[in-house]
């Protein structure tokens, strides 16, 4: 259940970043409230890929669903 609903939460997010070349894609949802994703395209090698993770996908999904604790890039 908390996987599909940061799915949705990300489907949301895709169209900004794809308007940059990049994409992101999810891994994984832990128990713990840890969401692993993996960026792609430009996002992958862009310098500023963390803040995007931390400030924008973390940010978004914390504030969309209170469950996620932490999102890391693989």
């Amino acid at each position: 259940m908390l996987k599909e609903r940061v799915e949705a939460v990300l489907s949301k997010i895709r169209p900004s970043l794809q308007n940059d070349g990049g994409d992101v894609e999810l891994i994984d949802v832990g128990e713990n409230g840890v969401v692993k994703v993996r960026l792609k395209g430009a996002c992958a090698g862009c310098p500023m890929s963390q803040m995007t993770l931390k400030q924008g996908i973390e940010a978004t999904l914390k504030q969309e669903i209170p469950e996620v604790k932490e999102v890391v890039s693989l």
